[in-house]
């Protein structure tokens, strides 16, 4: 399954009172793998840059002025992000957004049905705490020392190992890595055939073997068991 895991930077809080976005980056991945094909785009917000917000991304009004309008990058994020599920932290901030620069363009919202909100997982995995995208990344061992400020592309690449770790899929992975030498089918398909690093004792007896030869004796001339029996002898 194709996901795409998204984040956002902005100017401001709420697109409502003349916020704007200023960066969007996505990551791809598919069957909760990252596949390495991302979008990244700077998008000149056409108004000023509060100091608040400059502090957390350190995107200043100079460097966005000369980066191209959402109008003309939207073609390129709608293609990349298709039809897939949205995996991001904190989704309605982002698809808010996201929608507001749409609405401006006279271009249809992205459905909230397509969310995956992993703040709301992970406050249901983790209820009680503090579960920003930093203090997921240290529960799950993931380095961020490179996150001094925000930024899109950066954040989306964290959230989707942090996304990969909450709903249980790198344990599953390292399991079928460790074992998908050897491969079973059943009735939900493959399946790693797990390996006894000791094989069970044989739990019949030489007694057991007697006894069985002796009531296969009481069979008649051409009993069954002694053409299993040839095919276990031929075997060995």
């Amino acid at each position: 399954m194709r996901e795409i895991v998204l984040d956002t930077e902005t100017t401001g809080l709420d697109p409502l009172r003349g916020d704007r976005m200023v960066e969007i980056g996505c990551v791809e991945i598919f069957n909760r793998m990252p596949t390495g094909q991302t979008f990244h785009r700077h998008i000149n917000p056409e108004r000023d840059m509060p100091a608040e917000a400059f502090a957390v991304h350190g995107l200043s009004s100079e460097f966005l002025a000369a980066k191209p309008l959402f109008a003309h990058v939207v073609e390129e994020f709608l293609e990349f992000i298709g039809d897939a599920p949205l995996v991001i932290h904190n989704a309605s901030f982002d698809i808010a957004f996201i929608n507001a620069e749409l609405d401006r363009i006279k271009r249809p919202p992205i459905a909230r049905e397509r969310l995956v909100d992993t703040l709301l997982l992970a406050r249901r995995k983790h209820p009680g705490v503090s579960n920003r995208l930093d203090d997921l990344c240290s529960r799950y061992a993931i380095d961020n020392s490179r996150r001094t400020k925000h930024g899109a592309l950066l954040d989306a690449e964290l959230l989707a190992e942090v996304y990969i770790d909450l709903i249980g899929a790198r344990q599953s992975q390292l399991i079928l890595a460790t074992e998908g030498r050897d491969i079973r089918v059943g009735a939900y398909g493959e399946m790693p055939r797990r390996q006894r690093p000791v094989p069970l004792a044989p739990r019949v007896t030489e007694a057991d073997r007697i006894a069985h030869q002796a009531f296969i004796g009481t069979l008649g001339d051409k009993p069954i068991w002694n053409d299993f029996l040839g095919a276990v002898s031929a075997g060995a």
